[in-house]
């Protein structure tokens, strides 16, 4: 099924794109008619499906393995994706983790610069390598996930990671400004209960998550898919006027 014809036959770059939001989000892009580099940490056997899965829709795919945390595998990362698609007209900043909960008073100076690259670092190093291969293109496009932790401050014990994220809606507003005279959109979505995936699955109890679907006012938690629609819609915006802006994504449990 064709979702969106304008991507048909664009070369995009998903970071984590062989788990939960971001297996779905990668999906939609092939559904979509576009190559895919997918990037995994420990996803080898859904990356590999996710491959088989472009060839049969008739796109060209890559998996490509890396730690982003280290700037060696960023660069490496983009180096292969150009070598096996061509170029890059999307990258999708997918790649994020909570890690662990931990309060402010148990925090040590390890963990909280762990949160911070890989949350924040990570997509730094990402999106400098591939800006030159972006700007390229006429028009081209980032899409960065953020997180409703950082519109809100998240629940106790994501202190670091309700950071990281807040901090990307900033990085996304400066890049967009940065660039924007190389014909290059950045924006973001900022997900809030998004159930089913291996983030809420492990960090999430049942209890809290039952108390947060209660006050969403349309009466449920979000999917991947909710989240991979707005990527897709916001990455086919490469030659729109829309930029840094940040998509909610969140059931209107948060509308302001």
């Amino acid at each position: 099924m064709t979702i969106n014809q304008k991507l048909a036959g664009k070369n995009v770059l998903i970071t984590a794109g062989a788990q939960g939001i971001g297996e779905s989000i990668t999906k939609h892009f092939i559904d979509s008619g576009a190559n895919v580099a997918i990037h995994y940490y420990s996803s080898a056997d859904v990356a590999e499906t996710l491959v088989d899965y472009a060839g049969s829709k008739g796109v060209n795919a890559i998996a490509i393995s890396g730690d982003l945390t280290q700037e060696s595998d960023a660069n490496a990362l983009v180096d292969n994706t150009i070598k096996a698609l061509g170029g890059i007209d999307i990258l999708i900043n997918n790649a994020g983790s909570l890690v662990a909960r931990n309060m402010l008073s148990e925090m040590d100076t390890e963990f909280w610069h762990k949160v911070m690259d890989i949350n924040l670092t990570s997509m730094m190093f990402v999106t400098r390598a591939a800006s030159p291969h972006l700007t390229k293109n006429e028009n081209s496009s980032i899409v960065n996930l953020a997180s409703l932790a950082g519109r809100k401050g998240g629940h106790p014990g994501s202190l670091a990671y309700s950071t990281s994220k807040g901090a990307i809606l900033t990085f996304t507003r400066a890049l967009s400004a940065e660039l924007g005279p190389q014909g290059t959109r950045v924006n973001a979505v900022a997900p809030g209960l998004i159930l089913g995936t291996s983030f809420h699955n492990t960090h999430t109890s049942k209890e809290s998550a039952d108390a947060t679907t209660a006050s969403i006012p349309i009466c449920r938690a979000g999917n991947a898919a909710d989240v991979a629609r707005a990527v897709i819609y916001l990455a086919s915006e490469y030659d729109g006027f829309i930029t840094g802006a940040t998509l909610d994504i969140n059931g209107g449990v948060y509308n302001m």
